[in-house]
């Protein structure tokens, strides 16, 4: 019983590996799941929330919070998924998501870039300087992507516990490998990090209901405890704290069992 994710990208075969590997643990395998739902919240097209992604994050800054929001929406989607565990996770930032959760297997999957170039050139039927190009400026956009997004840079290998390079290593060889450290007891699902995830999956239901009114807002939950710091003059503390209190109730959030408010007083600055 476990949770993996993996990072990878564009002909890495990433995808086929999470594929086998789920086939080989009975995991669930997700990755598009997760943008389809977004996509409903935002109501926005699949096709041009793809296009964001793979190009630029500007389309986010069309909307107000617009980065913020994408972020509170996707973690929800994310964190309802692996609650359900034995899942594997491919795309999008999932390390980001479970940042501070234990015993999640974390990867990430690279490959040649001339192999990838040959890929390219292959599925596409374009030269290799076309193919070049493209694949270099996809890798860069999609480093800008998860910089602008979670201020991570997913080329950093400290965000992950293994980085496996497909190259003498063949897709068989890497499934293998993860299928081995899957099984290992510092990636088994224990009670503990089941809590926790439980816990952030509450904290970013709680985050998204209260986003409109106060999408400033930091949520945390400890226990089943819900925990929101706003910042406001401290003369709206009552109405702010009511609020709060009453957006939560009134959505009927399973798992909630009591919120508590702390408000910051803003600073003049005079």
């Amino acid at each position: 019983m476990g949770v993996i994710t993996i990072s990878r990208g564009s002909y890495s075969k990433g995808k086929e590996i999470a594929e086998k590997l789920s086939q080989n643990l009975g995991y669930e395998c997700i990755s598009r799941d997760i943008l389809l739902e977004t996509s409903a919240h935002f109501n926005i097209p699949e096709l041009k929330l793809v296009r964001a992604i793979h190009d630029a994050p500007s389309i986010f800054e069309r909307f107000k919070h617009g980065k913020e929001k994408y972020i509170i929406f996707i973690r929800e989607a994310f964190l309802e998924h692996i609650r359900r565990d034995n899942v594997i996770y491919h795309g999008l930032a999932g390390h980001f998501f479970c940042k501070g959760i234990p015993n999640i297997l974390k990867v990430r999957i690279i490959a040649n870039l001339e192999d990838r170039i040959k890929e390219e050139m292959r599925r596409e039927h374009i030269s290799e300087q076309e193919a070049r190009y493209i694949l270099k400026k996809d890798d860069e956009e999609r480093r800008k992507w998860s910089m602008y997004l979670y201020g991570v840079d997913t080329n950093d290998p400290g965000l992950y516990d293994i980085v496996l390079h497909v190259d003498n290593l063949k897709v068989d060889d890497a499934v293998g490998i993860l299928t081995d450290m899957a099984k290992l007891p510092s990636f088994q699902t224990t009670p503990e990090s089941k809590k926790i995830i439980d816990d952030y999956h509450l904290a970013a239901k709680a985050q998204e209901k209260l986003f409109d009114g106060f999408p400033s807002a930091e949520v945390r939950c400890k226990n089943g405890v819900v925990y929101v710091s706003i910042e406001t003059a401290l003369s709206l503390e009552q109405e702010f704290t009511d609020k709060i209190i009453n957006t939560l109730k009134s959505n009927g959030i399973e798992g909630i069992k009591q919120v508590k408010v702390n408000v910051v007083p803003f600073e003049s600055g005079d």
